[in-house]
């Protein structure tokens, strides 16, 4: 009942509006650290509320009706970033269950075993054979899940925005330091991404290394762009026409620098983390996207509608 209400409200104010969802990864079970991605039980339910109650669209589709100006009401797309091996394994058969299209944003330095900067640290954190953590001279205590969490999120903040080798070297110290074994790969290799295209997953280009662009150089954002797009377009031999800003927020984590140099190597679009809808006056390399992190169908279809108001 409350569903059908919210779709017919929804028909009436939300044409020629795109909602964008942002989404890294779909897990087998809960994950302490990582209390707000969905499980497979969650995302199969909320793509489900999108078949029954939106339209979800490609984006390519949802790029040439903003264009023309003809988005259908409740247009929707979901993406992914990064690039974890779940986008293949679990939510990729949910995603064809319900016939919901979607684009996975891959970083691709990552694609040969080795885990991403912020997945490493919080394993040390996750560990719960530890009751404490050396990191630089600071001794970190380690207490219950939400302790672990809150100061894994300190740590991941301390090391963001340092320069890219200087980050991957601190994790590494850190490894040292606390004698800690490394966690199985969680990304996906060139062969598992090339099988991801071939069931109609849309791949894009999410740079190599998964820098904070505005912080580098002008010659290192080009090398991180272009190189991303080269090697995907070589892995899956198709065009790769699709880029997401690392962390995504303009103005703190890319600027016009960044938006030039994604026009000019070749993409079609770009999408940000910035909240909010997309309509027809929202420029193709700034487009916004949000994650609804509701525990309940209802919730999670209300704040769905609002985002369009």
């Amino acid at each position: 009942m409350y569903h059908r209400l919210l779709k017919m409200a929804a028909s009436l104010l939300n044409k020629n509006k795109l909602s964008i969802l942002i989404y890294h990864q779909v897990l087998t079970e809960s994950d302490p650290m990582r209390p707000t991605e969905p499980t497979a039980e969650v995302f199969n339910w909320q793509m489900r509320l999108l078949r029954d109650y939106f339209t979800p669209l490609s984006l390519q589709d949802a790029l040439h009706h903003l264009q023309n100006k003809s988005l259908p009401a409740n247009a929707i797309c979901v993406t992914f970033d990064d690039g974890y091996v779940n986008n293949l394994t679990v939510a990729q058969p949910i995603l064809s269950k319900y016939g919901i299209p979607a684009t996975v944003y891959v970083a691709t330095g990552f694609s040969h075993g080795t885990n991403m900067w912020n997945d490493r640290l919080i394993h040390l954190f996750a560990d719960v054979t530890r009751q404490h953590l050396q990191l630089d001279d600071e001794r970190v205590s380690l207490g219950d899940w939400q302790d672990r969490r809150s100061k894994a999120e300190i740590w991941l903040k301390k090391l963001k925005y340092l320069p890219i080798t200087e980050r991957l070297e601190k994790i590494s110290q850190f490894y040292l330091q606390n004698n800690a074994i490394e966690q199985q790969p969680l990304m996906m290799s060139p062969e598992q991404i090339k099988q991801l295209a071939e069931k109609d997953i849309t791949i894009g280009a999410h740079t190599v290394n998964h820098p904070i662009l505005k912080v580098i150089p002008k010659e290192q954002q080009q090398h991180e762009i272009i190189q991303s797009k080269q090697q995907l377009e070589k892995w899956i031999d198709r065009p790769v026409q699709h880029f997401a800003y690392p962390n995504g927020v303009e103005g703190i984590d890319f600027d016009d620098t960044t938006i030039d140099l994604v026009n000019q190597n070749g993409f079609a679009s770009a999408v940000a983390t910035d909240w909010g809808i997309s309509t027809a006056d929202t420029s193709h390399y700034k487009l916004k996207r949000f994650t609804p992190w509701d525990k309940t169908p209802l919730r999670f279809h209300l704040r769905l509608v609002r985002s369009y108001l």
